[in-house]
């Protein structure tokens, strides 16, 4: 019964690849029971735009459209495959000043959006997971202490928590994507913005996605690390699953380490998202999910 709350495809994202329509398709063959169809939510500066789009000749209105397309396209596969596979319609936000706390807003209740995943991609307005030179710049702003741009990361995290309430928290600790070193940039003051974090996500009932790409950047584990992981177990927060997918190829992607990790970290029950009668988004709980048989057929496929 695997499921992915975090995707994005070529069609509408310029750093992933294929049709949004493979995408899906691809969860179907590879027996997924629930897929959440998020690309990015556009932006409304032209500061805020990735070098990418730039060189795309891509505008803030031209984002605006392009994102209008694919809920058009996301709710035509939703119905067309709703025998098959259940398709929840959501975006993956940004959050980059406090102006975007009703933009988001704006957004949810023009389309009807299913759910929103948190994600953190910026600190003080600079991209930290675009590249290793943009994540140098970033820490430059912080004249070069790891500490303080840590400690910024999860101020601005906690803002977007604070404004949003996302339903599923992407990546929580993308920070630390470029400095894999064990404790790089924790001390315990950052420490406690983690913690306080945490808290607020569990207070209103958010899951904390296992994203598996974390592996395909080179790090030890899914994100969250461990030590966060440990600590949102510890506190009773309530995980989900996500591959972070980026074209069909990526759908489950590195699925067949999650069950040996589920194991080891002492997981008993996932959540995942769905929708009831009335096409509410409500949370449902997934018991024994490491014994899933799902699991099985993972590694034959691989």
């Amino acid at each position: 019964m695997p499921y992915t709350h975090h995707s994005h495809s070529g069609q509408f994202c310029h750093h992933a690849t294929g049709q949004l329509e493979e995408v899906v398709l691809s969860a179907i063959k590879k027996g997924f029971h629930t897929i959440g169809l998020t690309e990015h939510m556009p932006r409304f500066s032209e500061d805020d735009l990735y070098p990418e789009e730039i060189e795309a000749k891509c505008t803030p209105q031209s984002l605006q459209k392009t994102f209008e397309d694919f809920l058009v396209e996301a709710r035509r596969l939703q119905q067309a495959y709703k025998s098959q596979i259940s398709i929840l319609v959501g975006c993956e936000i940004e959050f980059i000043t406090i102006q975007y706390k009703q933009y988001i807003a704006d957004l949810r209740q023009e389309h009807g959006i299913d759910y929103v995943v948190g994600s953190l991609h910026h600190v003080h307005g600079i991209p930290i997971d675009f590249s290793p030179e943009l994540y140098a710049t970033a820490l430059e702003k912080h004249q070069g202490n790891l500490h303080d741009l840590f400690a910024s990361y999860f101020d601005e995290q906690y803002q977007m928590l604070q404004a949003v309430h996302p339903e599923v928290v992407g990546h929580f600790d993308l920070i630390r994507i470029f400095r894999t070193e064990p404790n790089a940039g924790i001390n315990e003051a950052v420490w406690d913005k983690i913690t306080r974090n945490v808290e607020l996500v569990i207070s209103y009932g958010g899951l904390f996605e296992i994203n598996s790409r974390a592996w395909k950047k080179g790090l030890k584990d899914a994100y969250p690390q461990r030590d966060v992981f440990k600590l949102i177990l510890d506190r009773g927060g309530k995980f989900t699953l996500s591959d972070d997918s980026h074209g069909p190829k990526d759908v489950g992607l590195y699925y067949n380490k999650l069950q040996a990790y589920l194991r080891e970290m002492g997981v008993e029950s996932l959540y995942y998202l769905a929708l009831d009668d009335q096409g509410k988004t409500i949370v449902r709980e997934h018991k024994d999910a490491a014994e899933d048989a799902f699991w099985t057929k993972i590694l034959e496929q691989e």
